[in-house]
């Protein structure tokens, strides 16, 4: 099967004119509206000198941030697996971000130790698990009960050890350096943020469904951290982020719903089949 996929060549263009042609109208409006909006609050709330660098080019790194942030939802709630080369975008503006502003130092360090290597890692494997009855598909699943309490139970100690050792670093010119308190909250939110963001890379990579309920959880925590750093413009990025989460989860569902819906009658009614782990295949 797989070489017979690989039999079929398109010509590039019209593989691109049918890429971007697949967007649907509320996606357009989506995107272009995130887009506007992280413009206008560049002009409305524009960002003060940091660390000697200029606001001017900070703000250029927000909006860049943003842009590229608002893509690599739009392209994974596709299940597109292109998103991942817009994400390796996204890594090393938000490094650069994190570098200038002197803060979130868990994020910086899982995004260069995790983050990089995994979207690498997710393109190769979204390009080669494909449905065998249509191969344009990826199979997902889902974690069981025990997997989810594992889960939380790990990210609850990471959160603890990894927030405490934060809160040790001084940052006298930091973005957060006006008030101790609010940086040590802050530290405690990005090792949180950083550990559920771990998990959110695991189950994109592992194909699981929960990456969508986890993404949903990092962007309350990283929301509440932009408010405290005073990053409005990023405010935006983040109800785009909700918004599209939530867009996101309920497509797969409804294609998880009409991909099982057209298996069951290949069941047969004299042999019950044997309970197995529910493999959803999702668009690629």
């Amino acid at each position: 099967m797989e070489n017979n996929v690989k039999s079929q060549k398109i010509p590039f263009g019209t593989r691109l004119k049918k890429f971007f042609g697949g967007f649907t109208l509320y996606e357009k409006i989506w995107f272009c509206s995130i887009t506007v909006l992280a413009v206008l609050f560049a002009f409305l709330f524009p960002e003060e000198d940091v660390n000697g660098v200029n606001g001017g080019l900070i703000m250029a790194l927000y909006l860049a941030d943003v842009i590229l942030n608002v893509a690599c939802e739009l392209l994974i709630s596709k299940q597109s697996k292109w998103n991942f080369i817009v994400s390796l975008a996204v890594e090393v503006t938000e490094i650069l971000i994190c570098i200038v502003c002197a803060y979130r130092f868990a994020t910086m360090a899982v995004t260069i130790v995790f983050w990089i290597p995994i979207d690498i890692i997710s393109f190769i494997v979204w390009n080669r698990k494909r449905d065998e009855k249509k191969p344009e598909l990826t199979e997902v699943r889902k974690l069981t009960w025990w997997q989810d309490l594992i889960l939380i139970a790990a990210i609850a100690v990471w959160t603890l050890v990894v927030g405490y050792l934060l809160t040790l670093i001084e940052s006298d010119d930091g973005i957060l350096s006006y008030s101790k308190w609010i940086y040590d909250i802050a530290a405690y939110l990005d090792a949180c943020a950083s550990a559920v963001g771990i998990a959110n890379g695991l189950f994109i990579l592992l194909r699981y469904r929960e990456q969508w309920i986890a993404w949903y959880i990092c962007t309350l925590l990283e929301t509440a951290i932009n408010i405290l750093s005073g990053q409005y413009i990023l405010l935006i990025l983040k109800a785009g982020y909700l918004t599209n989460t939530t867009y996101g989860y309920i497509k797969w569902t409804k294609y998880i719903k009409s991909h099982n819906a057209a298996l069951a009658p290949a069941s047969t009614p004299s042999a019950p089949a044997e309970p197995t782990e529910e493999v959803e295949p999702v668009v690629e």
